[in-house]
């Protein structure tokens, strides 16, 4: 196949990666700090949120596939995707920072406006991501192009990564001084505002390419059997979510451990001592392992030409589970090993990422290929509530094992807390990261296989 074809200028790559920029200065506050917001500045139990993570998925269960299908048959000047960047970018900021806001209410209160606010934030989210997402399907038709604009896509999403990691504890401490929930809502606000504008530079700058065939009819019932008898789209959907599930049990414990386990730390260099609080120490392990995840999110065009997108997912989630796993044994002072496996792991985590989302175009090409119709809003749709539930069982398990092992918010920890707050950082993500690799073994859509469908395609259209 000429690999010219379906090309598209860096100028369109970049403008469209800007918009999982805007996605990630939620979706990584969500992964690392939300839970610690929940329980230690809202004020609600572990166990609560967990259950509030879990139920609220039930809506998301029917909003997602809804959304998805909605995005395939709406038909404006701007095409099915864009125009929901248009549409939903104000409201997707404004929730936000409700989303971050501490009413002065009771228990009860604070918890019915956390299930509300959660909602819809989810509800917009879903809004706008479910289109952003499926318009990388149809930028292009090219697969190995696709690849290469989820590269900047996701070295756009790590860069937002960075910008919560390097600002979100400082703009809570400069928004909020002493007061930790007017901080929050604070420093929500900026993000929020940023990721307006990145969502609209994204609907001005890109452009969709690919359409269904002229003749497709199909039912909403149709589109949904083709869906689920697609093959590489169940183990790629499977694999998602034990994925996002490892990630966010991981994450989401990073400030536990460090505030914990770590805590505050007094370093010796020359003779001189230098205090740390765990803050700022947390904050440079995950700055240092983001940094290695862009490298490995520029890097993984080559990975996937070399080795296949397939074994090239298998070998970096085992070496991430392996990195993740050693941390068990770590002592609170062995800060160096610490950021030196975080670094390690974190390169392949890149990878994966990029790859995850190139494999769901591919497999809206394959149901295209095999049905003769198209549905690429419903593919990304039910690929994001894939990573959604993932997300949201990750939660659940995070915030249901801390009330196992008895955790309690802002107090000293027992050690039996203190063991489970080491395992929820090491043992138990590593776990599911192997379960992934064993799902991908039997991942069928391999390059020359796209080839051949994309070459099939290509022919059908012309």
């Amino acid at each position: 196949m000429n690999q010219t074809i379906g090309r598209i200028s860096i100028k369109e790559k970049i403008g469209y990666s800007l918009g999982d920029t805007a996605s990630n200065l939620f979706f990584q506050t969500f992964m690392l700090f939300l839970m610690y917001f929940y329980t230690d500045v809202f004020g609600i139990p572990a166990a609560a949120v967990g259950t509030m993570f879990l139920i609220t998925r039930v809506w998301d269960a029917i909003n997602d596939p809804m959304m998805g299908m909605l995005a395939d048959r709406t038909n404006t000047r701007w095409g099915k995707f864009r125009p929901y960047l248009l549409w939903f970018a104000l409201p997707f900021g404004i929730i936000g920072v409700l989303t971050f806001t501490t009413p002065n209410l009771g228990a009860t209160g604070k918890l019915i406006y956390a299930y509300i606010t959660y909602t819809m934030m989810m509800m917009v989210y879903t809004a706008i991501n479910v289109p952003y997402s499926a318009l990388m399907g149809v930028i292009t038709p090219n697969s190995l192009e696709r690849t290469e604009i989820s590269s900047y896509r996701f070295v756009a999403a790590f860069i937002g990564g960075l910008i919560v990691q390097a600002s979100v504890m400082t703009l809570v401490k400069k928004f909020g001084g002493t007061n930790e929930a007017l901080g929050w809502q604070g420093a929500m606000a900026i993000l929020s505002g940023l990721a307006v504008v990145l969502f609209l530079i994204t609907f001005v700058t890109t452009k969709e390419r690919v359409y269904p065939p002229k003749e497709q009819r199909s039912s909403l019932g149709q589109d949904l059997s083709d869906l689920f008898q697609n093959v590489p789209w169940l183990l790629i959907g499977i694999t998602s979510v034990l994925q996002l599930m490892f990630i966010s049990i991981r994450n989401g414990s990073i400030m536990y451990y460090f505030k914990y386990y770590v805590q505050d730390q007094a370093l010796s260099f020359r003779g001189e001592t230098f205090n740390f609080s765990f803050e700022s120490i947390a904050s440079t392990f995950m700055l240092a392992g983001t940094v290695m995840t862009i490298l490995g999110a520029i890097l993984t065009k080559w990975f996937t030409k070399t080795f296949d997108k397939r074994n090239s997912y298998v070998g970096f989630i085992l070496t991430s589970a392996i990195f993740i796993a050693v941390f068990y044994p770590l002592k609170p002072e062995n800060l160096g090993l610490m950021f030196l496996f975080q670094v390690l792991g974190s390169f392949g985590m890149g990878v994966l990422a990029v790859l995850q989302w190139a494999m769901f175009t591919d497999t809206a090409d394959y149901s295209e290929w095999r049905n003769h119709r198209r549905a690429t809003g419903l593919v990304m749709s039910a690929s994001l509530f894939a990573i959604k539930f993932g997300l949201a069982i990750g939660g659940t398990i995070l915030g249901w094992v801390l009330a196992y092992y008895g955790f309690q918010a802002n107090q000293p920890q027992t050690v039996e807390t203190l063991h489970g707050i080491r395992l929820i950082m090491s043992i138990y993500p590593a776990i599911l990261a192997v379960g992934c690799a064993v799902i991908m073994l039997f991942y069928p859509l391999n390059n020359a296989v796209m080839v051949e469908i994309e070459e099939e395609l290509r022919d059908r259209r012309e």
